[in-house]
């Protein structure tokens, strides 16, 4: 577990199933990040938690202290960059690249939790999970998580096209070094 000044980070839990079903049916959440899905919530955590079986690395659930009201996620996935699609370390090999990605239900937007999960994350990361390179994919179109990304102090980079055809623009985090010293984002 993570804890920042006013958010939990865990890994996911079978009730959070009614939190994240909320968010995958939310067109307005979903537009970005792969488009709304039928698939059940409960399938997805299923999913998760096989991300962070299989790479030692996923997504945490953003969990608001002041009332334990699940308000998102934020975590890790790993891409195999000749396709651009999630996978595992041991599927992509030397092609493995950790994203940070992040989420949240629309009633929390706008209050800058989406930077304080991804700035802890970020740090559990490179602290914990040993992770260097690291980056986010965001939807060109996403202003509200290019603004994310300039808060982290990421640096946009090329545009690629993810399995799916979508495009993304690479944001590169700060290396650790550039990192140390400075006040965390906000």
């Amino acid at each position: 577990m993570i804890e920042t000044d006013r958010l939990l980070l865990r890994k996911p839990r079978p009730d959070d199933a009614p939190a994240f079903a909320e968010m995958l049916r939310d067109a307005e959440v979903m537009h970005f990040i792969g488009g709304v899905t039928d698939e059940p919530a409960e399938d997805v955590l299923e999913r998760w938690h096989a991300r962070w079986a299989a790479n030692g690395v996923g997504p945490f659930v953003l969990v608001r202290r002041e009332d334990e009201r699940v308000v998102g996620r934020a975590g890790l996935v790993v891409w195999d960059t000749s396709v651009w699609r999630n996978c595992t370390r041991a599927e992509a090999g030397e092609r493995a690249q950790d994203e940070l990605g992040w989420a949240l239900l629309r009633e929390h937007w706008g209050r800058g939790y989406a930077t304080e999960g991804a700035l802890a994350v970020r740090e559990w990361a490179r602290r914990e999970a040993g992770v260097g390179h690291l980056i986010s994919l965001v939807h060109p179109d996403n202003a509200s998580s290019r603004r994310v990304a300039e808060r982290l102090g990421c640096v946009c980079g090329e545009r690629v096209t993810l399995e799916g055809g979508t495009p993304c623009d690479i944001w590169v985090h700060p290396a650790q070094r550039q990192l140390e010293g400075q006040a965390p984002a906000r």
